[in-house]
């Protein structure tokens, strides 16, 4: 199968136009507070390196340039587990927040979409294509034409989740006994038109769509938009970075009568992380071919609902949140000797890795054995922890407390000698660079406590 806009499907073939230690100072700096207020090419290339060299996506500059692009790129590990937490967070945040609101699982592909569009995206099976254009005896009408059936017979691939929420409204109206408010959420790939490249862009939405009043419209998009702005910023190291504004009314989509969009400040420029629309009941109406009698609800009184949609780019939110995490910290020892070490103060619920689990010099089997056991545990009570101790390459702790803090990970524990005689062990906090001395029975609860408390401040 090859996905193609329809002016891609044309454009060879019929020559159509292109179409465009001791007493200590520390200095807390964020990244984009380094040197300038607006950071170097060079700057930004780092950055994005860094994340490359830790996991979080993969390399390539060709991925590299999707990730900044805000869409869909090839995560590594820690991207993806990332990315995971962060969706997670989302349909808690979302479905939990209000009585009424009701997952749905949409279908990515179908022929039942709209078949006219500017953003409309068609996948089409290649050698269907490859037969219409080796027709060399026909003319060029005659080949638009045969493209055009073929176009017209194939399945559309979804750009939102907006359509298949209101696909699935009446359905819906049974299990709320149409009684209104209530909303449908859905999480998933979407894909946008090629924007200069060979094929369209895979993006993580994320979609509640609201069903509500007439009446009442205008306030509910001003509950989601203040909900929306608080949950981001929730996470935030920086929560300034994230804020909140009114579509100016020349920007509003045809059927919206309001919108706000949500934007987070990132070191190359403003982007946009959640769009919020007031879009009536036309679009409701028109996909049930403007039946009021089977649309109508209850809220007081009887009236077809109108719509709120909530719209966000989740690759576009894990990129703020690297972004807004990352810092510098700078300190003085009593030497007078300035150290900086780089740290990706990442909210510990969305911190992919939550422990790291290492080995002091002179590692027995032992050792490696209590490491194997505490892993275990930690990842049956859902406690994400890497394996540091199976790293073959001689490296002091120093440079592994460089590289975990880089990676964003909350505490290193250290397992020694004095494990094995006492049960006691060392751990680390990412963000105060403290050691504590603790029992080994301890970790798994202190852990989970931790967690647990920030995802409640």
């Amino acid at each position: 199968m090859l996905t193609h806009s329809v002016k891609n499907v044309l454009r060879r073939r019929l020559g159509l136009l292109k179409l465009s230690e001791g007493y200590e100072t520390l200095v807390l700096q964020h990244f984009r507070g380094l040197c300038d207020a607006s950071p170097s090419v060079e700057q930004v290339k780092s950055l994005l390196q860094l994340y490359v060299n830790r996991h979080y996506i993969s390399p390539g500059q060709t991925n590299i340039d999707l990730f900044q692009r805000g869409v869909k790129c090839s995560y590594g590990p820690l991207g993806m587990e990332l990315r995971r937490n962060l969706l997670d967070q989302w349909w808690d945040s979302v479905t939990r927040s209000r009585d009424q609101v009701f997952g749905v699982n949409t279908l990515s592909c179908s022929q039942d979409r709209p078949t006219q569009g500017p953003d409309l995206l068609k996948v089409v099976e290649s050698e269907k294509l490859k037969q219409i254009l080796d027709q060399q005896e026909l003319s060029k009408e005659q080949l638009i034409q045969k493209v055009h059936v073929l176009l017209q017979k194939s399945a559309s691939l979804r750009t939102n989740f907006l359509q298949g929420a209101l696909e699935q409204f009446v359905p819906s109206l049974e299990l709320v006994n149409r009684k209104l408010p209530f909303g449908l959420a859905e999480t998933g790939l979407c894909f946008q038109p090629a924007d200069g490249s060979d094929c369209p862009a895979e993006v993580t939405q994320t979609s509640l769509v609201w069903f509500c009043s007439p009446r009442t419209s205008s306030q509910w998009l001003d509950h989601w938009a203040r909900q929306r702005l608080k949950w981001w910023r929730k996470f935030a190291l920086s929560p300034s970075d994230f804020s909140s504004s009114d579509i100016p009314e020349q920007e509003l989509e045809e059927v919206a009568s309001r919108g706000v969009k949500i934007t987070y400040n990132f070191p190359w420029g403003v982007d946009t992380l959640e769009t919020l629309w007031s879009r009536g009941d036309a679009e409701l109406l028109q996909m049930h071919n403007g039946v009021r009698s089977k649309l109508q609800c209850r809220d007081g009184r009887k009236s077809v609902p109108h719509v709120v949609s909530v719209t966000g780019n989740m690759d576009r939110g894990v990129m703020a949140f690297l972004s807004n995490s990352l810092q510098k910290l700078r300190r003085e020892d009593s030497k007078q000797r300035l150290h900086q070490r780089t740290v990706l103060k990442l909210h510990p619920v969305l911190a992919p890795v939550k422990v790291a689990l290492d080995i002091s010099r002179g590692a027995t089997m032992e050792l490696r054995q209590v490491c194997e056991g505490l892993l275990l545990e930690l990842l049956e009570a859902e406690i994400s922890a890497w394996p540091g101790y199976l790293e073959t390459t001689p490296t002091s702790m120093e440079q592994l407390n460089a590289k975990y803090d880089e990676m964003g990970v909350l505490f290193t524990v250290v397992i020694s000698e004095n494990t094995l005689e006492s049960g006691l062990l060392q751990v680390r906090s990412r963000d105060t660079t403290i050691r504590e001395t603790m029992h080994i029975s301890n970790i798994k609860d202190f852990l989970s406590k931790y967690i647990s408390a920030a995802d409640n401040i």
